[in-house]
């Protein structure tokens, strides 16, 4: 069974940092792009961050740009998303995704996902 595992998420003040981590379990995901995507309590899964397999490119949205990194090491087959400056407004579960497209932005987008890591950001 194919699995994506989130971890790394907590309760962090503003100005704070986290960095969440995504490994896949049941296959290797070297092929894949990877993105993160995060859900506020009674809104939907908006896009955080995506990265091509080979790492090359990355896309962020407008709201995180310049303050998280999003990279990964296929050798160990996981997936970072290094969260800096964090805002109350960051306050949301995360999830890591996989696609075999090559630059997918939305939801639908993605093959596979986890099961979230919850990042809450007080001020």
């Amino acid at each position: 069974q194919v699995q994506l595992v989130e971890s790394g998420g907590g309760l962090v003040q503003a100005g704070g940092s986290l960095r969440l981590s995504c490994a896949p379990s049941g296959r290797t995901f070297s092929s894949y792009a990877m993105g993160w995507f995060r859900q506020a309590p009674g809104k939907q899964r908006d896009f955080v961050a995506t990265i091509k397999w080979n790492g090359g490119s990355t896309y962020y949205a407008d709201s995180v740009k310049g303050r998280f990194t999003i990279s990964r090491d296929n050798a160990k087959n996981t997936v970072y998303l290094q969260m800096n400056s964090l805002q109350p407004e960051d306050t949301a579960v995360y999830y890591c995704g996989a696609s075999s497209l090559w630059v997918p932005l939305r939801t639908l987008e993605y093959d596979y996902w986890g099961q979230g890591t919850q990042v809450t950001v007080s001020s």
